[in-house]
């Protein structure tokens, strides 16, 4: 019998339509020869599969499992593709831990640390990492760091940020003093904890990666080039945005970040496919290597950055999904 695969999309976010987005992409990727394929959608506590004709039946949260014609359908493996909550930032991987069911990405560590930018920056510089300089506020404590010890940090201009989440929701850069109070606003509105960060001028590149116990890739790189005042939700999602796959690097530096890439997927003890994002400062002697951020959930529609990585790697992406599904069995 074909084994049933849940990819679990949607959460508790922003980023909800952005998930679904990616379902559609790995439900088009995966194959269905091999494998019986279903959307799970999630939202607070309505968890749904979705059927045929536009039919959906309610899951079972205490066995993840579901009814169809009568029969109790259970799943055997799930690809987790929620951006943020609950799916990207460990609490769905203790579920399904408890449950003993195979998924796809990292393990509830990982997973947590990853979410949380400043707390994953910080513990990366420990094993060398090259990081912006930053400060972290939580909600309610806003008011007690004046604006002058945050720009004394961190310059201008600089980022503002949820620590917490992704696609860039609720994101600023600042670059006069005035403006810093209503990017922290803004920023809060996403999450509880934000993070600000010195502005890096370079090139700014993401590298995706995966490993199961018969193969590993760290794929070719892509160079992010917008006209916009950063890589914002528009650059993302709206097409305001070249992305360059293999980034426009030299044989060198290109194998610095891969090799640079895979040591942070075994560093932070990474599962399923990765993507690191970085920016490339000039210093003397070439190009400084600082990191971004680590997205343990990365993008996965037709047109996100994986895909063409994948591509460019000249690996079928299909194969890709079979590889780290097989993985766990």
């Amino acid at each position: 019998m074909k084994r049933k695969i849940a990819i679990v999309a949607g959460g508790d976010s922003s980023e909800f339509h952005v998930s679904l987005r990616s379902a559609e992409g790995i439900y088009s990727f995966i194959d269905k020869e091999k494998y019986d394929v279903y959307v799970v959608e999630f939202e607070g506590l309505r968890w749904e599969v979705q059927l045929a004709g536009g039919k959906k039946a309610a899951v079972d949260r205490n066995d993840f499992s579901f009814m169809s014609n009568g029969e109790k359908v259970k799943f055997d493996f799930a690809y987790i593709t929620i951006h943020g909550t609950p799916g990207e930032d460990g609490l769905l991987q203790g579920y399904f831990d408890m449950l003993h069911l195979p998924y796809s990405n990292c393990g509830v560590l990982a997973s947590s640390l990853t979410y949380d930018k400043y707390a994953c920056n910080q513990y990366l510089k420990g094993f060398g990492v090259n990081v912006a300089e930053s400060v972290m506020i939580r909600k309610g404590d806003e008011n007690t760091i004046s604006d002058k010890d945050i720009i004394d940090k961190v310059g201008l201009p600089c980022f503002v940020k949820p620590s917490l989440g992704g696609s860039s929701f609720g994101v600023s850069k600042v670059s006069f003093l005035l403006e810093l109070r209503s990017a922290i606003a803004k920023a809060f509105e996403e999450a509880q904890e934000i993070v600000i960060e010195a502005f890096l001028d370079g090139i700014e590149i993401t590298c995706g990666c995966y490993k199961t116990k018969d193969n590993s890739a760290v794929f070719p790189i892509t160079e992010v080039v917008t006209d916009n005042e950063f890589f914002d939700y528009d650059a993302k999602y709206n097409g305001q945005v070249r992305e360059i796959t293999p980034a426009r690097l030299s044989e060198e530096e290109t194998e610095r970040v891969q090799h640079y890439t895979s040591l942070l997927y075994d560093v932070l003890n990474a599962k399923g496919i990765i993507r690191i994002d970085y920016i490339l400062t000039k210093v003397t002697d070439g190009l400084k290597i600082n990191l971004l951020e680590v997205n343990t959930t990365p993008g996965m529609t037709t047109t996100s950055f994986i895909p063409q990585q994948v591509k460019a790697a000249g690996l079928d992406i299909k194969n890709v999904l079979t590889d780290i599904i097989e993985d766990h069995f």
